[in-house]
């Protein structure tokens, strides 16, 4: 299933379910207990004994009279405040890898031995369609970063790589933003990664039963209209089972947390000279099977 947080003409926030004939289904309308404005409320509720089996079984035949059509709302970010800092996997693919060293010089950043993880703060996640805030005054360098979000389902602690998919509740299309020159100038990622709006993600969650695991979906991004990253998670150095294996070994993670698995070579500061977002650009990222999230930079 597809998880959908959108708002209709004069009505209040919803979430609901998004059908493949591009119409919504309240979750309200099937599961009455559940009103709730907040995605991870949802996912709670889904963690619970028998709730995903519930969301499972929804009656749509029944309830078209309830139903919205996509066209017709506006579609907003899944998670708008997470329930911590994003966590971050930083070059997690081999040939951003190689871009990145060739951006910083070989002798500035060295190969990691291990998963390379940060933090990135977000007060609030930019969803569809809102703007991504360009600050010239601090720094040139705006850089995209298509990337698939991994939504945590229960909370988890020492969690074995083979059991890693019971702790995860669906995947989103993630745009980790990030001002370089920050970064460059600070000598770590917090700082030039968590500006506000610099995290967007959408439009959706899809469920982890929509796709084999370990998941393999084809990842890209396009600046106005200009294909720029195009891969695959397959390509992952460090997969999703032993990042969340991993993670959780050192520190609890819980319902709702967000984990960023990476981005491909084609970031704008991997180009020479980079070419980075300014005023009046559009970014789309794309993520197989989830759906495209598209922000412009204002």
């Amino acid at each position: 299933m597809k998880y959908i947080r959108f708002v209709p003409p004069g009505e209040s926030v919803k979430i609901g379910i998004l059908l493949e004939n591009c119409r919504i289904l309240p979750l309200q309308s099937v599961i009455p207990g559940l009103i709730s404005e907040d995605m991870i409320e949802v996912i709670r509720y889904a963690g619970t004994a028998g709730g995903m089996e519930e969301l499972s079984c929804l009656d749509y035949e029944s309830k078209t009279s309830e139903m919205y059509d996509l066209d017709s709302v506006k579609v907003l970010v899944p998670i708008e405040r997470p329930v911590h800092d994003i966590i971050c996997v930083g070059v997690n693919y081999e040939d951003h890898l190689k871009e990145t060293k060739e951006h910083l010089g070989t002798n500035e950043f060295q190969t990691p031995l291990k998963a390379v993880y940060f933090s990135k703060r977000a007060i609030r996640i930019t969803g569809p369609g809102e703007e991504i805030i360009s600050r010239p005054d601090l720094d040139e360098g705006l850089d995209y970063e298509v990337e698939l979000a991994v939504i945590i389902g229960k909370t988890g602690k020492n969690i074995p790589a083979e059991k890693a998919e019971d702790y995860i509740f669906g995947y989103s299309v993630f745009n980790d933003i990030s001002f370089r020159n920050l970064q460059t100038l600070h000598g770590q990622w917090f700082y030039g990664k968590s500006l506000d709006t610099c995290a967007a993600m959408g439009p959706v969650i899809a469920g982890k039963e929509e796709f084999p695991f370990p998941v393999e979906l084809a990842v890209k991004s396009v600046v106005n209209g200009e294909l720029r990253q195009h891969s695959n998670t397959r390509n992952f150095i460090h997969d999703i089972p032993s990042l969340i294996s991993e993670l959780s070994e050192g520190f609890t993670l819980e319902c709702g947390d967000i984990i960023a698995t990476g981005t491909p070579s084609g970031v704008g500061m991997g180009f020479a000279p980079p070419r980075y977002m300014k005023k009046g650009d559009t970014v789309t990222c794309e993520i197989e099977g989830i759906g495209k999230l598209t922000n412009s930079i204002s």
